[in-house]
């Protein structure tokens, strides 16, 4: 079974109810072990309103989490500091990381955060 780690934008989206997030969701859903990074828990909570909480809690129930351990956050500093690109950000390397080292397929609809050529990326 493939590993497919979503980005935050995806679930995001998928919690307004955007089609393609939707579609991605729930084709992963049969075929996949579907996993976000603890990174990703943290930023869907930085932005969520109240009346959000029961339906992002639920969300992320359905999810595997990947914590931020050692390896990935070796990894991802190795990402920010060889790539050169201004708009690269930590917070995206911890999550290209994660990808990296579950040997996930990245979900994202922002592949411009993720120049990473040495995870396998799916946009959406």
């Amino acid at each position: 079974m493939k590993t497919v780690l979503v980005d935050t934008d995806v679930l995001i989206d998928f919690l307004r109810g955007k089609e393609k997030a939707r579609e991605l969701i729930v084709s992963l859903a049969g075929d996949a072990d579907i996993i976000c990074s603890a990174i990703t828990v943290a930023e869907i909570h930085a932005g969520m309103k109240e009346q959000e909480r029961v339906k992002t809690q639920e969300l992320l129930d359905s999810l595997t989490i990947i914590d931020v351990t050692r390896d990935i956050a070796e990894k991802a500093g190795a990402y920010r500091r060889t790539i050169r690109s201004h708009a690269l950000e930590l917070d995206d390397c911890l999550i290209a990381a994660s990808a990296y080292l579950k040997r996930a397929t990245l979900a994202t609809g922002n592949a411009k955060h993720y120049p990473m050529g040495d995870i396998e990326k799916k946009l959406v």
